[in-house]
């Protein structure tokens, strides 16, 4: 790593990135950002990977869930607290039923940059260039949203830095304290057996709580009861940002991307010749590649070398996203390969890009029994394989959006059109996410037999 430096991934092949049509204000927005304060800190990012190697020794369980992408428009407190909420219930869930402490860890902050399977869209025999993310152009299919804008960077740092401000309340501030585990059910959440089902385990955590303050173990005295660690995760797919974030560690000597705790890779940019790889390599953040259909056996174990040539446990997250009808072929020789090579990995299960389908009405739905399904062939094929299903990568929302198709509380293709509100993929919403949640418990539950 002596020839790497936070800028040496402009040597090589990029994919995924916009054409700015003005690479001046682009230089000038660049150099004002990397003035700019950090949005998180280096001792975060390593306090996240030592609960991350708990969860590469089967000893803790990752969620990872949050929007899609984030967008300007859609930003205000209520949506953040909402997601928070759903992501403490999830939690709750797998810690109370199955036995382990859960790293929470949010899409959210950050997540503002989409890969694109075509640079351009066409409608109506328009074409213009493909929407990206709010960091970079407009979602409105018109020539003027769609000019990639440099001096959008700087108000997704600015919605980044609220963001995590308000997060970093919630987690310490008495939001999070188990005592108000009654008030994290949405006011939207359907009284359906899935709730019904969170209910009756709040009662049972309730009882618990007032017998432990009974023996004098309070909110007061444990930080763990009343507090929790959270922490924020994007795809580093805009790397000219990531660069301008990208600080040296004054007690380390390190380098670390400040702009997230966890930085992943995606299935369309994990060229190991690529840019994105390259850059990578050389920060000490936690990171994560993405590993679809595609991915072959050896690519994976020269990736995870390259990404993690210390083999340090809780460094590296492979998020296998799959589909549910490729989890049996696919992930086993992943595993093996692995596995062979005796690598500390962190794995982890993203049920909903291999699901994406399109409704008899023309939206971009995922069938919630598809996603729950992937999920169960993603624990059953690491208990096969005798390794451990460490964590699951979710796109979702607190939001009472109509954008997956299913559930236990039914929501039909007819449904979609009502609350549909991504700018790009279809999201869990609440009660979808808790029924996830609950099959993920009962699995930890089992496999602690």
């Amino acid at each position: 790593m002596s020839n790497w430096n936070r800028s040496s991934w402009r040597e090589k092949s990029i994919l995924q990135q916009p054409t700015y049509p003005n690479q001046e204000e682009l230089k000038n927005v660049l150099e004002e950002l990397k003035n700019y304060p950090p949005l998180v800190f280096a001792g975060e990012a390593r306090s996240l990977k030592e609960q991350l190697a708990e969860v590469a020794n089967g000893r803790a369980f990752l969620l990872q869930g949050g929007d899609c992408a984030e967008s300007f428009s859609e930003f205000h407190a209520q949506n953040i607290r909402d997601t928070f909420k759903v992501l403490l219930q999830m939690s709750v869930v797998m810690t109370y039923a199955g036995g382990l402490p859960v790293v929470k860890v949010g899409r959210l902050g950050g997540q503002f940059a989409k890969p694109r399977s075509s640079d351009f869209e066409t409608i109506d025999g328009v074409t213009l260039d493909s929407y990206r993310g709010d960091i970079i152009n407009g979602v409105d299919f018109t020539p003027e949203a769609r000019i990639p804008d440099p001096k959008r960077m700087i108000k997704a740092y600015n919605q980044s830095a609220a963001t995590l401000n308000l997060l970093r309340a919630f987690a310490s501030g008495g939001l999070a304290d188990l005592h108000q585990i009654h008030k994290w059910t949405l006011d939207f959440a359907q009284k359906g057996e899935i709730s019904q089902k969170f209910e009756d385990m709040a009662g049972d955590i309730e009882r618990s709580l007032k017998f432990m303050e009974a023996c004098g173990i309070n909110s007061k005295t444990y930080r763990t009861l009343r507090e929790t660690d959270f922490f924020t995760s994007h795809e580093a797919l805009l790397l000219p940002y990531e660069e301008a974030f990208t600080r040296q560690d004054s007690l380390t000597g390190e380098w670390y991307d400040t702009s997230a705790h966890m930085l992943w890779i995606g299935d369309r940019t994990r060229q190991l010749d690529g840019a994105h790889i390259e850059y990578m390599k050389g920060i000490k953040n936690p990171i994560g590649v993405k590993a679809g259909p595609s991915m072959d056996p050896d690519d994976l174990v020269r990736l995870a070398q390259a990404l993690n040539p210390e083999n340090e446990a809780g460094r590296l997250n492979i998020i296998v996203r799959m589909g549910a009808d490729k989890v049996g072929d696919g992930m086993p020789k992943l595993i093996r390969a692995v596995e062979k090579e005796g690598l500390k990995v962190v794995w982890s299960c993203d049920p909903m890009h291999g699901n994406t389908i399109k409704s008899s009405n023309n939206f971009k739905t995922r069938p919630v029994d598809s996603v729950l399904t992937e999920m169960k062939q993603f624990f059953q094929v690491h208990k096969a394989e005798g390794t451990y299903a460490g964590g699951v990568h979710l796109e979702m929302t607190g939001k009472n959006v109509t954008e997956c198709i299913g559930g236990s509380f039914v929501v039909t293709e007819e449904d979609l059109s009502s609350r549909y509100h991504t700018h790009c993929d279809p999201r869990l919403n609440a009660d979808q996410a808790l029924e996830l949640a609950f099959l993920i418990a009962d699995t930890l539950k089992d496999a602690q037999k």
